[in-house]
Protein backbone atom coordinates (compact mmCIF):
# COMPACT_ATOMS: atom_id res chain seq x y z
CA UNK A 1 0.00 0.00 0.00
CA UNK A 2 1.48 3.51 -0.92
CA UNK A 3 1.96 5.78 2.04
CA UNK A 4 -0.37 8.20 0.49
CA UNK A 5 -3.14 5.75 1.61
CA UNK A 6 -1.96 5.10 5.34
CA UNK A 7 -1.29 6.26 8.31
CA UNK A 8 2.22 7.82 9.20
CA UNK A 9 2.02 5.33 12.00
CA UNK A 10 2.24 2.87 9.74
CA UNK A 11 4.88 4.72 7.87
CA UNK A 12 8.49 2.65 8.82
CA UNK A 13 10.83 5.82 7.56
CA UNK A 14 9.07 8.32 9.85
CA UNK A 15 8.04 6.74 12.78
CA UNK A 16 12.14 5.94 12.75
CA UNK A 17 12.75 9.32 12.49
CA UNK A 18 9.94 10.57 14.90
CA UNK A 19 10.75 7.98 17.76
CA UNK A 20 14.44 9.17 17.46
CA UNK A 21 13.74 12.52 17.45
CA UNK A 22 11.13 12.03 20.68
CA UNK A 23 14.08 10.56 22.69
CA UNK A 24 16.00 13.18 21.99
CA UNK A 25 14.23 15.80 22.90
CA UNK A 26 13.30 14.32 26.17
CA UNK A 27 16.91 14.19 26.45
CA UNK A 28 17.61 18.10 25.54
CA UNK A 29 14.70 18.63 28.72
CA UNK A 30 17.21 16.99 30.92
CA UNK A 31 20.03 18.68 29.41
CA UNK A 32 18.27 22.08 29.43
CA UNK A 33 17.12 21.52 32.96
CA UNK A 34 20.63 20.03 34.36
CA UNK A 35 23.37 22.07 33.15
CA UNK A 36 22.74 24.99 34.46
CA UNK A 37 22.32 22.85 37.87
CA UNK A 38 25.48 21.10 37.59
CA UNK A 39 27.08 25.01 36.84
CA UNK A 40 25.46 25.74 40.23
CA UNK A 41 25.44 23.42 42.68
CA UNK A 42 28.94 20.92 41.65
CA UNK A 43 30.95 24.46 40.93
CA UNK A 44 29.64 27.04 42.77
CA UNK A 45 29.15 29.23 39.49
CA UNK A 46 27.97 33.16 40.02
CA UNK A 47 24.96 34.45 38.60
CA UNK A 48 27.46 35.74 36.29
CA UNK A 49 28.51 32.43 35.09
CA UNK A 50 25.59 31.05 34.78
CA UNK A 51 24.58 33.82 33.05
CA UNK A 52 27.71 33.38 30.31
CA UNK A 53 26.29 29.49 30.34
CA UNK A 54 23.16 30.65 29.12
CA UNK A 55 24.14 32.80 26.73
CA UNK A 56 26.61 30.49 25.28
CA UNK A 57 23.89 28.35 23.69
CA UNK A 58 22.08 31.60 22.34
CA UNK A 59 25.18 32.84 20.66
CA UNK A 60 26.25 29.81 18.93
CA UNK A 61 22.81 29.73 17.67
CA UNK A 62 23.56 32.75 15.94
CA UNK A 63 26.66 32.73 14.27
CA UNK A 64 26.11 29.41 12.86
CA UNK A 65 22.15 29.13 12.19
CA UNK A 66 22.94 30.74 9.07
CA UNK A 67 25.35 28.93 8.00
CA UNK A 68 23.90 25.74 9.17
CA UNK A 69 21.06 26.55 6.20
CA UNK A 70 23.65 26.81 3.72
CA UNK A 71 25.11 23.56 4.94
CA UNK A 72 21.90 21.52 5.04
CA UNK A 73 20.98 23.11 1.59
CA UNK A 74 24.63 21.85 -0.18
CA UNK A 75 24.79 18.26 1.75
CA UNK A 76 22.83 15.19 1.97
CA UNK A 77 20.70 15.92 4.95
CA UNK A 78 20.51 12.39 6.98
CA UNK A 79 24.20 12.19 7.08
CA UNK A 80 23.93 15.75 8.46
CA UNK A 81 21.94 14.69 11.53
CA UNK A 82 23.18 10.96 12.22
CA UNK A 83 26.64 13.42 12.66
CA UNK A 84 25.34 16.06 14.76
CA UNK A 85 23.38 13.62 17.34
CA UNK A 86 26.96 11.73 17.49
CA UNK A 87 28.81 14.87 18.14
CA UNK A 88 26.27 16.36 20.34
CA UNK A 89 26.52 12.93 22.07
CA UNK A 90 30.35 13.00 22.59
CA UNK A 91 30.13 16.60 23.81
CA UNK A 92 28.09 15.58 26.50
CA UNK A 93 29.82 12.45 27.47
CA UNK A 94 32.45 14.58 28.53
CA UNK A 95 31.08 15.59 31.24
CA UNK A 96 30.40 13.47 33.89
CA UNK A 97 33.49 11.84 32.42
CA UNK A 98 35.02 14.97 33.69
CA UNK A 99 32.97 14.71 37.22
CA UNK A 100 34.43 11.20 38.02
CA UNK A 101 38.04 11.88 37.46
CA UNK A 102 37.54 15.63 39.17
CA UNK A 103 38.60 18.04 36.44
CA UNK A 104 35.25 19.39 35.67
CA UNK A 105 35.37 23.16 35.21
CA UNK A 106 33.00 25.68 34.17
CA UNK A 107 34.76 26.87 31.06
CA UNK A 108 34.50 23.23 29.85
CA UNK A 109 30.87 23.86 30.72
CA UNK A 110 30.91 27.13 28.43
CA UNK A 111 32.21 25.13 25.65
CA UNK A 112 30.17 22.12 25.48
CA UNK A 113 26.62 24.57 25.73
CA UNK A 114 28.20 26.61 22.85
CA UNK A 115 28.93 23.45 20.51
CA UNK A 116 26.28 21.60 21.51
CA UNK A 117 23.98 24.27 20.44
CA UNK A 118 25.30 24.89 17.36
CA UNK A 119 24.93 21.67 16.24
CA UNK A 120 21.84 21.45 17.37
CA UNK A 121 20.89 24.34 14.99
CA UNK A 122 22.26 22.22 12.25
CA UNK A 123 20.33 19.61 13.31
CA UNK A 124 17.35 21.29 13.48
CA UNK A 125 17.68 23.14 10.47
CA UNK A 126 18.05 19.82 8.36
CA UNK A 127 15.49 17.44 10.21
CA UNK A 128 12.83 20.12 9.29
CA UNK A 129 14.46 20.58 5.27
CA UNK A 130 14.55 16.67 5.47
CA UNK A 131 10.37 15.85 6.05
CA UNK A 132 9.46 16.95 2.63
CA UNK A 133 11.97 14.23 1.06
CA UNK A 134 10.46 12.02 3.16
CA UNK A 135 7.13 12.05 3.11
CA UNK A 136 4.19 13.29 0.47
CA UNK A 137 2.98 16.93 0.12
CA UNK A 138 -0.09 16.11 1.13
CA UNK A 139 0.83 14.13 4.26
CA UNK A 140 3.38 17.37 5.59
CA UNK A 141 0.80 18.74 8.14
CA UNK A 142 0.24 15.34 9.81
CA UNK A 143 4.03 14.85 9.71
CA UNK A 144 5.24 18.17 11.45
CA UNK A 145 2.14 17.48 13.78
CA UNK A 146 3.24 14.72 14.96
CA UNK A 147 7.08 15.55 15.19
CA UNK A 148 5.41 18.73 17.35
CA UNK A 149 4.07 16.27 19.90
CA UNK A 150 7.56 15.36 20.61
CA UNK A 151 8.35 18.43 21.60
CA UNK A 152 5.18 18.82 23.47
CA UNK A 153 5.87 15.03 25.46
CA UNK A 154 9.03 16.27 26.34
CA UNK A 155 8.29 19.71 27.87
CA UNK A 156 5.78 17.59 30.48
CA UNK A 157 7.85 14.80 31.29
CA UNK A 158 11.40 16.06 30.86
CA UNK A 159 11.52 18.25 33.79
CA UNK A 160 10.03 16.07 36.14
CA UNK A 161 12.91 13.26 35.05
CA UNK A 162 15.79 15.54 34.93
CA UNK A 163 14.85 16.66 38.76
CA UNK A 164 14.36 12.98 39.56
CA UNK A 165 17.68 12.38 37.26
CA UNK A 166 19.67 15.11 39.19
CA UNK A 167 18.43 13.97 42.57
CA UNK A 168 19.40 10.28 42.25
CA UNK A 169 22.98 10.62 39.99
CA UNK A 170 23.81 14.15 40.56
CA UNK A 171 23.25 16.61 37.89
CA UNK A 172 26.92 16.12 35.80
CA UNK A 173 25.88 12.21 35.55
CA UNK A 174 22.86 13.13 34.20
CA UNK A 175 24.08 14.58 31.02
CA UNK A 176 24.36 10.90 30.15
CA UNK A 177 20.83 10.26 29.22
CA UNK A 178 20.98 13.08 27.20
CA UNK A 179 24.19 11.25 25.33
CA UNK A 180 22.68 7.92 25.14
CA UNK A 181 19.18 9.95 23.57
CA UNK A 182 21.25 11.37 21.13
CA UNK A 183 23.01 7.95 19.96
CA UNK A 184 19.91 6.28 19.53
CA UNK A 185 18.45 9.43 17.31
CA UNK A 186 21.21 8.74 15.26
CA UNK A 187 21.25 5.09 15.17
CA UNK A 188 16.92 5.10 14.26
CA UNK A 189 18.39 7.95 11.63
CA UNK A 190 20.52 5.47 9.82
CA UNK A 191 17.87 2.78 9.76
CA UNK A 192 16.04 5.26 7.48
CA UNK A 193 16.17 3.75 4.15
CA UNK A 194 14.00 6.28 2.28
CA UNK A 195 16.79 7.70 -0.82
CA UNK A 196 16.83 11.83 -0.96
CA UNK A 197 16.89 14.09 -3.33
CA UNK A 198 20.02 15.91 -5.36
CA UNK A 199 21.75 18.74 -3.15
CA UNK A 200 23.22 21.76 -4.74
CA UNK A 201 26.89 22.05 -4.80
CA UNK A 202 28.64 25.53 -4.63
CA UNK A 203 32.49 25.60 -4.26
CA UNK A 204 34.21 28.75 -2.72
CA UNK A 205 33.20 31.61 -0.26
CA UNK A 206 31.36 33.44 -3.00
CA UNK A 207 29.30 30.72 -3.37
CA UNK A 208 28.50 30.46 0.24
CA UNK A 209 27.81 34.19 0.71
CA UNK A 210 25.48 33.82 -2.26
CA UNK A 211 24.32 31.12 -0.84
CA UNK A 212 23.53 32.96 2.77
CA UNK A 213 22.01 36.17 0.44
CA UNK A 214 19.47 33.83 -1.22
CA UNK A 215 18.15 32.72 1.88
CA UNK A 216 17.85 36.22 2.96
CA UNK A 217 15.94 37.08 -0.31
CA UNK A 218 13.62 34.32 -0.52
CA UNK A 219 12.35 35.75 3.24
CA UNK A 220 11.94 38.90 2.45
CA UNK A 221 10.36 38.76 -1.25
CA UNK A 222 7.91 35.87 -0.60
CA UNK A 223 4.32 36.93 0.24
CA UNK A 224 3.51 34.68 2.07
CA UNK A 225 6.95 33.59 4.43
CA UNK A 226 7.86 38.06 4.47
CA UNK A 227 4.51 38.36 7.05
CA UNK A 228 5.25 35.45 8.79
CA UNK A 229 8.47 36.24 9.74
CA UNK A 230 7.53 39.69 10.57
CA UNK A 231 4.76 38.25 13.02
CA UNK A 232 7.17 35.43 14.33
CA UNK A 233 10.08 38.18 15.27
CA UNK A 234 8.01 40.59 17.11
CA UNK A 235 6.57 37.78 18.53
CA UNK A 236 9.67 36.64 19.31
CA UNK A 237 10.82 39.85 20.59
CA UNK A 238 8.24 40.41 22.59
CA UNK A 239 7.67 37.16 23.84
CA UNK A 240 10.74 36.43 25.68
CA UNK A 241 10.23 39.39 28.22
CA UNK A 242 8.62 36.13 29.96
CA UNK A 243 11.88 34.26 29.82
CA UNK A 244 13.43 37.43 31.75
CA UNK A 245 9.93 37.99 33.92
CA UNK A 246 7.98 35.23 34.46
CA UNK A 247 9.13 33.27 37.42
CA UNK A 248 10.55 36.61 39.56
CA UNK A 249 6.77 37.79 38.69
CA UNK A 250 4.95 34.83 39.74
CA UNK A 251 6.77 34.03 42.88
CA UNK A 252 7.74 37.50 44.24
CA UNK A 253 4.95 39.44 42.90
CA UNK A 254 2.29 36.85 43.25
CA UNK A 255 3.10 34.60 45.52
CA UNK A 256 3.22 31.36 43.85
CA UNK A 257 5.17 28.40 45.76
CA UNK A 258 7.75 26.47 43.05
CA UNK A 259 4.94 23.56 42.76
CA UNK A 260 2.02 25.75 41.63
CA UNK A 261 4.50 27.53 39.31
CA UNK A 262 5.76 24.08 38.27
CA UNK A 263 2.02 23.16 37.57
CA UNK A 264 1.14 26.54 35.47
CA UNK A 265 4.21 25.72 33.51
CA UNK A 266 3.91 22.05 32.96
CA UNK A 267 0.02 23.03 31.41
CA UNK A 268 1.53 24.67 28.38
CA UNK A 269 2.78 21.22 27.50
CA UNK A 270 -0.36 19.57 27.87
CA UNK A 271 -1.69 22.12 25.80
CA UNK A 272 0.76 21.87 22.80
CA UNK A 273 0.43 17.90 23.36
CA UNK A 274 -3.66 18.50 22.97
CA UNK A 275 -2.51 21.32 19.51
CA UNK A 276 -0.43 18.48 18.16
CA UNK A 277 -3.66 16.28 17.88
CA UNK A 278 -5.89 18.44 16.58
CA UNK A 279 -4.41 20.80 14.13
CA UNK A 280 -4.93 18.57 11.50
CA UNK A 281 -8.85 18.35 11.29
CA UNK A 282 -8.72 22.25 12.74
CA UNK A 283 -6.62 23.39 9.46
CA UNK A 284 -8.78 21.25 7.10
CA UNK A 285 -11.80 22.82 8.34
CA UNK A 286 -10.07 26.64 9.11
CA UNK A 287 -7.78 26.71 5.93
CA UNK A 288 -3.93 27.36 6.68
CA UNK A 289 -4.14 31.22 6.97
CA UNK A 290 -6.95 31.20 9.44
CA UNK A 291 -5.79 29.25 11.39
CA UNK A 292 -2.70 30.47 11.71
CA UNK A 293 -3.74 34.49 11.58
CA UNK A 294 -7.09 33.64 14.35
CA UNK A 295 -5.24 31.29 16.79
CA UNK A 296 -2.24 33.92 17.26
CA UNK A 297 -4.81 36.50 17.76
CA UNK A 298 -7.03 34.41 20.38
CA UNK A 299 -3.61 33.27 22.32
CA UNK A 300 -2.43 37.41 22.26
CA UNK A 301 -5.76 38.04 23.75
CA UNK A 302 -5.49 35.48 26.74
CA UNK A 303 -2.08 36.40 27.51
CA UNK A 304 -3.49 39.89 28.64
CA UNK A 305 -4.69 37.68 31.69
CA UNK A 306 -0.79 36.86 32.62
CA UNK A 307 -0.71 41.26 33.95
CA UNK A 308 -4.15 40.96 35.36
CA UNK A 309 -3.39 38.37 38.17
CA UNK A 310 -4.00 38.66 41.32
CA UNK A 311 -5.12 37.74 44.92
CA UNK A 312 -4.50 34.52 46.48
CA UNK A 313 -1.90 32.46 44.79
CA UNK A 314 -4.51 29.80 43.27
CA UNK A 315 -6.32 32.67 42.24
CA UNK A 316 -3.47 34.08 40.55
CA UNK A 317 -2.34 30.86 39.74
CA UNK A 318 -5.53 30.36 37.51
CA UNK A 319 -4.63 33.76 35.82
CA UNK A 320 -1.05 31.65 34.87
CA UNK A 321 -2.96 28.77 33.85
CA UNK A 322 -5.46 29.47 31.49
CA UNK A 323 -2.93 31.01 28.39
CA UNK A 324 0.04 28.59 29.64
CA UNK A 325 -2.42 25.71 28.53
CA UNK A 326 -4.46 27.66 25.84
CA UNK A 327 -2.11 29.86 24.66
CA UNK A 328 0.51 27.37 24.19
CA UNK A 329 -1.91 25.29 22.39
CA UNK A 330 -3.07 28.18 20.40
CA UNK A 331 0.41 29.06 18.93
CA UNK A 332 1.37 25.24 18.44
CA UNK A 333 -1.13 24.90 15.95
CA UNK A 334 -0.17 28.33 14.35
CA UNK A 335 3.73 27.51 14.48
CA UNK A 336 2.82 23.54 12.77
CA UNK A 337 0.73 25.36 9.97
CA UNK A 338 3.14 28.20 9.47
CA UNK A 339 6.15 25.26 9.21
CA UNK A 340 4.07 23.46 6.75
CA UNK A 341 3.33 26.42 4.93
CA UNK A 342 6.85 27.53 4.87
CA UNK A 343 8.25 23.93 3.43
CA UNK A 344 5.49 23.98 0.72
CA UNK A 345 6.30 27.28 -0.93
CA UNK A 346 9.94 27.21 -0.51
CA UNK A 347 11.60 25.67 -3.20
CA UNK A 348 13.47 22.82 -2.62
CA UNK A 349 16.90 23.87 -3.17
CA UNK A 350 16.01 27.44 -0.79
CA UNK A 351 14.46 25.60 2.29
CA UNK A 352 17.81 24.52 4.21
CA UNK A 353 18.61 28.30 4.13
CA UNK A 354 14.84 29.56 4.71
CA UNK A 355 14.78 27.62 8.08
CA UNK A 356 18.12 28.87 8.45
CA UNK A 357 17.78 32.34 8.01
CA UNK A 358 14.06 32.21 10.35
CA UNK A 359 16.30 29.82 13.16
CA UNK A 360 18.67 32.77 13.74
CA UNK A 361 15.93 35.93 13.06
CA UNK A 362 14.27 34.31 15.76
CA UNK A 363 17.40 33.40 18.12
CA UNK A 364 18.55 36.91 17.72
CA UNK A 365 15.69 39.02 18.49
CA UNK A 366 14.70 36.36 21.22
CA UNK A 367 17.79 37.08 22.96
CA UNK A 368 17.21 41.11 22.55
CA UNK A 369 13.76 40.34 24.21
CA UNK A 370 14.91 38.94 26.86
CA UNK A 371 17.13 41.80 27.92
CA UNK A 372 14.79 44.32 27.23
CA UNK A 373 12.24 42.85 29.03
CA UNK A 374 14.51 43.10 31.99
CA UNK A 375 15.88 46.72 31.47
CA UNK A 376 12.09 47.64 30.95
CA UNK A 377 11.18 45.66 34.30
CA UNK A 378 14.26 47.27 36.73
CA UNK A 379 13.09 51.01 35.00
CA UNK A 380 8.76 50.76 35.29
CA UNK A 381 8.11 47.49 37.30
CA UNK A 382 7.54 43.97 36.28
CA UNK A 383 4.07 44.06 35.61
CA UNK A 384 4.03 47.06 32.76
CA UNK A 385 6.95 45.42 31.31
CA UNK A 386 4.11 42.39 30.58
CA UNK A 387 1.74 44.61 29.55
CA UNK A 388 4.09 45.71 27.03
CA UNK A 389 4.74 42.13 25.82
CA UNK A 390 1.16 40.99 25.41
CA UNK A 391 0.57 44.91 23.51
CA UNK A 392 4.00 44.29 21.33
CA UNK A 393 2.75 40.68 20.43
CA UNK A 394 -1.10 41.14 19.60
CA UNK A 395 0.68 44.32 17.70
CA UNK A 396 3.00 41.48 15.29
CA UNK A 397 -0.42 39.80 14.45
CA UNK A 398 -1.16 42.79 12.18
CA UNK A 399 1.35 41.35 9.88
CA UNK A 400 -0.37 38.73 9.80
CA UNK A 401 -4.15 40.08 9.45
CA UNK A 402 -3.00 42.65 6.86
CA UNK A 403 -1.41 39.71 3.97
CA UNK A 404 -2.20 37.18 1.73
CA UNK A 405 -2.48 34.50 4.69
CA UNK A 406 -6.04 35.77 6.06
CA UNK A 407 -7.60 33.99 3.11
CA UNK A 408 -5.32 31.31 2.37
CA UNK A 409 -7.12 27.84 2.48
CA UNK A 410 -4.64 25.82 1.06
CA UNK A 411 -0.73 25.25 -0.29
CA UNK A 412 0.13 22.81 -2.75
CA UNK A 413 -0.23 19.59 -1.99
CA UNK A 414 -2.26 20.05 0.61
Amino acid sequence: MDVTDRSLWRNGDFMKLWTGQTVSELGSVVTRTALPIAAVITLHASPLQVGILVASASIAVLLVGLFAGALVDRSRRRPLMIAADAIRAALLLSIPFAAITGSLRIEQLYVVAFLEAAFGSVFDVAYRTYLPSLLPADRLLEGNAKIGMSSAIAEIGGPGIAGALVQLITAPMAMLVDAVSYLFSAFTIGAIRAPEGSVEHVDGPAGLWRQLAEGFGAVARHRLLRPMALASMTSALFGNFFAALYTIYALDDLGLSPFLLGVVISAGGVGSLAASLVVGPLTRRAGFGPAIVWTQVAAGVLASLIPLAGGPPLVAATFLFIPQLFGDGLDTVSLIDQLTVRQQVTPPQLLGRVNGTMHVLLEGVGSIGALAGAALAEAFGIRTAIWISVAGSLAGVGFLIFSPLRSLRTVEGQ
